[in-house]
């Protein structure tokens, strides 16, 4: 029995396949998915007045990792930016160091929540390893049906009224100067 070279075909198959395991499977292809994500997030849009929808429920419980309890009807008058993210999710992963230089700037005028599903433990670790300085929850009940999404990240702002007024599923630029200026405007108001 002889053995047969492999076709040239075989060979950029082989090695084709290896390369989509190479991006699906290893931390490669996490840095080459947020650097994508990066790429194409742009600045999210609010929702025009008209078809803003009041959020049905203040009770919604989250719990920071010392402990603490807050609930969405504290904060009643206040802008308030609720994003759902996990460490292993690389868009998540891509907008976070907009999503931290629009904390650092605002976090004195908007109340900010960062709620995963991951341990306090893990999501502290990667906190740290990315120098992110963000203020993490969890949820203690379930959000306003207006909050819930089945795909992360998903980030939402609600005005001093208790409308929402973005709804953006997916990577965003929020450090953008549309977003910003948005942020003003409704701080004026």
């Amino acid at each position: 029995m002889s053995w047969k070279k492999p076709k040239k075909t075989s060979i950029q198959n082989i090695a084709f396949i290896l390369f989509i395991a190479l991006l699906l499977f290893s931390p490669l292809g996490t840095f080459v998915k947020v650097q994508l994500n990066r790429l194409l997030a742009f600045s999210p849009k609010t929702i025009i007045a008209s078809e803003q929808k009041q959020i049905s429920s203040n009770q919604w419980q989250l719990v920071n990792a010392a402990g603490k309890t807050v609930s969405l009807d504290q904060y009643k008058g206040k802008l308030v930016f609720v994003n759902f993210w996990a460490t292993w999710c690389p868009p998540c992963i891509a907008e976070m160091p907009s999503l931290q230089k629009l904390y650092n700037d605002y976090q004195n005028k908007i109340v900010f929540l960062f709620v995963t599903t991951d341990s306090f433990e893990k999501s502290n670790a990667y906190l740290i390893k990315e120098s992110l300085n963000l203020p993490v929850y969890r949820s203690k009940t379930n959000p306003p049906l207006e909050l819930e999404s089945s795909t992360i990240p998903a980030s939402y702002l609600i005005d001093k009224y208790g409308n929402l007024v973005v709804a953006k599923i997916g990577t965003a630029d929020w450090n953008s100067d549309s977003f910003r200026k948005s942020l003003d405007e409704l701080l004026k108001q």
